[in-house]
Protein backbone atom coordinates (compact mmCIF):
# COMPACT_ATOMS: atom_id res chain seq x y z
CA UNK A 1 0.00 0.00 0.00
CA UNK A 2 1.13 3.54 -0.91
CA UNK A 3 0.70 6.79 1.58
CA UNK A 4 -1.68 8.91 0.26
CA UNK A 5 -0.10 12.83 0.34
CA UNK A 6 -2.01 15.29 2.48
CA UNK A 7 -2.60 17.40 -0.19
CA UNK A 8 -2.35 21.01 1.28
CA UNK A 9 -5.16 23.46 0.34
CA UNK A 10 -3.87 27.06 0.21
CA UNK A 11 -7.33 28.41 0.25
CA UNK A 12 -7.85 26.87 4.35
CA UNK A 13 -8.05 29.78 6.48
CA UNK A 14 -5.31 29.57 9.16
CA UNK A 15 -6.63 30.22 12.38
CA UNK A 16 -6.43 33.61 13.09
CA UNK A 17 -8.26 34.72 10.21
CA UNK A 18 -10.48 32.35 10.86
CA UNK A 19 -11.37 34.14 14.36
CA UNK A 20 -11.36 37.27 12.51
CA UNK A 21 -14.20 35.92 10.15
CA UNK A 22 -15.82 35.34 12.68
CA UNK A 23 -15.52 38.15 14.27
CA UNK A 24 -16.47 40.58 10.91
CA UNK A 25 -19.43 37.94 10.67
CA UNK A 26 -20.93 38.42 14.34
CA UNK A 27 -19.95 42.90 14.13
CA UNK A 28 -22.23 42.24 11.28
CA UNK A 29 -24.61 40.61 13.58
CA UNK A 30 -24.37 43.39 15.98
CA UNK A 31 -24.58 45.69 13.49
CA UNK A 32 -28.39 44.39 12.88
CA UNK A 33 -29.64 43.36 16.25
CA UNK A 34 -32.95 44.55 17.21
CA UNK A 35 -33.12 47.72 20.25
CA UNK A 36 -32.13 45.68 23.31
CA UNK A 37 -30.67 43.05 22.28
CA UNK A 38 -27.65 43.74 23.90
CA UNK A 39 -29.06 44.24 27.31
CA UNK A 40 -27.31 42.00 29.33
CA UNK A 41 -28.19 43.28 32.91
CA UNK A 42 -29.79 39.58 33.82
CA UNK A 43 -27.21 37.52 31.91
CA UNK A 44 -24.45 39.18 34.15
CA UNK A 45 -26.32 38.35 36.86
CA UNK A 46 -26.65 35.03 36.29
CA UNK A 47 -23.04 34.38 35.82
CA UNK A 48 -22.36 36.46 38.83
CA UNK A 49 -24.52 33.73 40.75
CA UNK A 50 -23.23 30.94 39.06
CA UNK A 51 -19.76 31.73 39.65
CA UNK A 52 -20.69 32.12 43.27
CA UNK A 53 -21.72 28.86 43.29
CA UNK A 54 -18.96 27.01 41.65
CA UNK A 55 -16.66 28.76 43.74
CA UNK A 56 -15.45 26.70 46.81
CA UNK A 57 -15.03 30.16 48.87
CA UNK A 58 -18.31 31.17 50.28
CA UNK A 59 -19.92 34.73 49.83
CA UNK A 60 -17.98 35.95 53.00
CA UNK A 61 -14.48 34.62 51.68
CA UNK A 62 -14.69 36.28 47.79
CA UNK A 63 -15.96 39.59 49.09
CA UNK A 64 -13.02 39.37 51.52
CA UNK A 65 -10.50 38.45 48.81
CA UNK A 66 -11.88 40.99 46.51
CA UNK A 67 -11.59 43.80 49.53
CA UNK A 68 -8.23 42.63 49.56
CA UNK A 69 -7.54 43.14 46.08
CA UNK A 70 -9.31 46.06 45.65
CA UNK A 71 -8.37 47.66 48.39
CA UNK A 72 -11.96 48.94 49.21
CA UNK A 73 -14.72 47.13 51.03
CA UNK A 74 -16.49 44.61 49.58
CA UNK A 75 -19.29 43.07 51.37
CA UNK A 76 -21.48 39.90 50.89
CA UNK A 77 -24.36 42.23 50.58
CA UNK A 78 -22.86 43.39 47.59
CA UNK A 79 -22.35 40.02 46.29
CA UNK A 80 -25.97 39.39 46.91
CA UNK A 81 -27.22 42.45 45.23
CA UNK A 82 -25.19 41.82 42.14
CA UNK A 83 -26.70 38.63 41.78
CA UNK A 84 -30.00 39.34 42.60
CA UNK A 85 -32.26 39.84 39.79
CA UNK A 86 -34.66 41.71 42.15
CA UNK A 87 -32.19 44.39 42.53
CA UNK A 88 -32.19 46.40 39.10
CA UNK A 89 -30.14 49.42 40.74
CA UNK A 90 -27.18 47.16 41.56
CA UNK A 91 -25.38 46.76 38.95
CA UNK A 92 -22.03 44.59 39.12
CA UNK A 93 -19.15 46.89 38.19
CA UNK A 94 -16.66 46.37 35.12
CA UNK A 95 -13.97 47.77 37.27
CA UNK A 96 -14.43 44.82 39.71
CA UNK A 97 -14.50 42.42 37.16
CA UNK A 98 -10.33 41.33 37.13
CA UNK A 99 -10.98 41.01 41.68
CA UNK A 100 -13.74 39.03 41.05
CA UNK A 101 -11.96 36.49 38.91
CA UNK A 102 -9.54 36.07 40.85
CA UNK A 103 -11.27 35.77 43.86
CA UNK A 104 -14.19 32.99 42.40
CA UNK A 105 -11.60 31.64 39.74
CA UNK A 106 -13.98 32.41 37.01
CA UNK A 107 -13.55 33.53 33.68
CA UNK A 108 -17.16 33.07 32.53
CA UNK A 109 -18.07 36.58 32.55
CA UNK A 110 -15.01 37.88 30.51
CA UNK A 111 -16.41 34.98 27.86
CA UNK A 112 -19.68 36.01 27.94
CA UNK A 113 -18.75 40.10 27.35
CA UNK A 114 -16.15 38.98 24.60
CA UNK A 115 -18.86 37.21 22.66
CA UNK A 116 -21.01 40.25 23.04
CA UNK A 117 -18.39 42.44 22.03
CA UNK A 118 -18.15 40.14 18.84
CA UNK A 119 -14.40 38.38 20.11
CA UNK A 120 -12.95 35.61 21.83
CA UNK A 121 -11.26 34.88 25.28
CA UNK A 122 -8.25 33.02 25.05
CA UNK A 123 -6.87 31.92 28.30
CA UNK A 124 -2.64 32.43 28.17
CA UNK A 125 -1.57 29.28 28.05
CA UNK A 126 -3.80 28.62 24.83
CA UNK A 127 -2.76 31.90 23.68
CA UNK A 128 0.67 30.85 23.45
CA UNK A 129 -0.45 27.46 22.05
CA UNK A 130 -2.22 29.30 19.16
CA UNK A 131 0.45 31.33 18.33
CA UNK A 132 2.91 28.46 18.54
CA UNK A 133 0.69 26.60 15.74
CA UNK A 134 0.22 29.81 13.66
CA UNK A 135 4.26 29.88 13.68
CA UNK A 136 4.89 25.98 12.88
CA UNK A 137 2.04 26.87 9.61
CA UNK A 138 4.42 29.42 8.60
CA UNK A 139 7.47 27.26 8.31
CA UNK A 140 5.47 24.74 6.61
CA UNK A 141 4.06 27.44 4.02
CA UNK A 142 7.78 28.75 3.69
CA UNK A 143 9.45 25.80 3.11
CA UNK A 144 6.66 25.33 0.50
CA UNK A 145 7.45 28.47 -1.34
CA UNK A 146 11.34 27.42 -0.59
CA UNK A 147 11.01 24.24 -2.57
CA UNK A 148 9.00 26.06 -5.46
CA UNK A 149 11.55 28.78 -5.26
CA UNK A 150 14.39 25.57 -5.96
CA UNK A 151 12.56 23.56 -8.62
CA UNK A 152 11.95 27.55 -10.50
CA UNK A 153 15.74 27.73 -10.43
CA UNK A 154 16.44 24.70 -11.78
CA UNK A 155 13.88 24.59 -14.66
CA UNK A 156 15.83 27.57 -15.45
CA UNK A 157 19.01 26.20 -15.78
CA UNK A 158 20.59 27.64 -12.77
Amino acid sequence: MSKMKKKIDIQQLDFFDLLKKIQQEQAQALNESAPGSLNIDAQIRGLVTMALKQTRLSRYEVAGKMSELLGKEITKAMLDSWSAESKENHRFPLSYLPAFCRATGSREILRFLADKCGGFYIESAEALYTELGRIEQMKKELLEREKTIKMMIQRLGG
